[in-house]
């Protein structure tokens, strides 16, 4: 089933036309790489995805029902939830608060309305088992590795069901052990029927992941290429330029 399509998504500031005529679909349970040069139009894309801007031209349909995003709230409340490179966490709290920042539980303890720890402890305990990740709720941000973080940016994804995860640039500036933890977290994703678009440098990284690779070029879209028909070194001549797209 198709839960995202884009037809014809352009998008100008000015005279600078970030992107122009991109057209693209996601199905659930599908893992697509976007791929591209710096200033390809790659992030641009995902922001309007995400409700962060919106399309000068296009029209962009969540399950079949055509969508105009105004606010990042919109995109979210479609099930759609963007993982950004920062990932925007809070080192002094812990894996659970910041699964649940600014959707967090509480209790009343008499006239008070106070957070309710142990609840968002066993709810993001549950989510990190769900993922297959050894994060614990309890343990600070600050004491986590790489892989470990991208655990808690996506479980808090998975806090509101989304069926669509943008992911910009997970495995970047980690370890080799730690890259390996977020491709398998991609994996659980994908086996619970979520949609991921993965905006990635690294070519092993989305090979290992993608069943799709879309290759953005100039704001333009030069390639669609499923993954297992498709080559590193072809990749790399679409995104440069070398190889002419079909």
């Amino acid at each position: 089933m198709t839960v995202l399509r884009l037809e014809g998504i352009s998008k100008h500031f000015g005279a600078i036309h970030a992107l122009d005529d991109v057209s693209l679909s996601l199905k659930a349970g599908e893992v697509v790489g976007l791929m591209g040069d710096n200033g390809a139009g790659k992030s641009t894309l995902v922001k309007i995805i995400a409700g962060n801007y919106r399309p000068t031209h296009g029209r962009i349909f969540v399950d079949g029902k055509e969508t105009i995003f105004h606010r990042p709230v919109e995109a979210r409340e479609s099930g759609i939830e963007i993982v950004y490179q920062d990932l925007a966490l809070c080192d002094n709290l812990t894996a659970a608060v910041n699964v649940f920042l600014g959707r967090e539980l509480t209790r009343w303890l008499g006239p008070f309305r106070i957070l309710d720890y142990s609840a968002m402890n066993q709810t993001a305990a549950r989510l990190f088992r769900e993922l297959k990740s050894e994060t614990r709720p309890r343990s600070h941000v600050k004491e986590m590795s790489g892989g470990q973080r991208q655990a808690v940016a996506i479980a808090r994804t998975r806090l509101s069901s989304a069926n669509i995860v943008l992911m910009d640039e997970p495995t970047a500036a980690i370890s080799v052990r730690q890259v390996a933890e977020v491709l398998n977290l991609v994996r659980e994703l994908k086996r619970q029927g979520v949609a991921v678009v993965l905006i990635s440098h690294r070519m092993p990284d989305v090979f290992a992941v993608a069943d799709r690779i879309v290759v953005l070029r100039r704001g333009t879209k030069v390639a669609d290429r499923e993954a297992s028909k498709s080559s590193p070194e072809e990749i790399t001549g679409l995104i440069t330029g070398a190889i002419e797209a079909l």
